[in-house]
């Protein structure tokens, strides 16, 4: 008797779901390297002076927020980020306890280096998702939030 090993497209659709996240859990793109040392950089790094760029004057607590880490590891990425000249702390000028985070310099040259890496790489996505009809992009938007929603379940 012969044996029907043929997938469904259910278990295709699931299997290259689990597929995609155990690749980008296991990425080797932890580092991103703009081309010299000094511009070299770990994700969560380049994401912070995305965001500190994207929201001048940021808090740290909302960095936190936003990047859905704690704020011991902002508090650290910032520290790491300010000695290597990217980030400038000031105080805040109604609560000098509170620091407000801006980019030096450096840290716009860096923050436009991972604009334009993301306008190459993502380019791609764009292009495809440009040409998707309103009901398959309602198709795959509500795709995206429940896979968001059982990762985050199982995380």
């Amino acid at each position: 008797m012969e044996v029907n090993t043929m997938a469904t497209p259910q278990q295709t659709i699931v299997t290259s779901f689990v597929t995609l996240t155990e690749k980008i859990a296991n990425s080797k793109t932890n580092v991103l390297d703009f081309g010299s040392p000094e511009l070299t950089f770990y994700r969560g790094e380049i994401h912070t002076i995305k965001l500190i760029g994207d929201f001048p004057g940021i808090y740290c607590s909302e960095l936190a927020r936003k990047l859905g880490i704690t704020r011991a590891v902002v508090h650290r990425t910032i520290g790491i980020l300010q000695k290597r000249d990217f980030i400038l702390k000031e105080p805040d000028a109604d609560n000098k306890k509170r620091v407000r985070l801006f980019l030096t310099d450096s840290g716009q040259h860096a923050y436009h280096l991972h604009e334009e890496y993301h306008q190459q790489y993502d380019q791609q996505l764009v292009d495809y998702i440009d040409q998707l009809s309103p009901d398959q992009l309602e198709i795959i938007g509500g795709f995206l939030t429940h896979a968001t929603d059982l990762i985050d379940n199982h995380a």
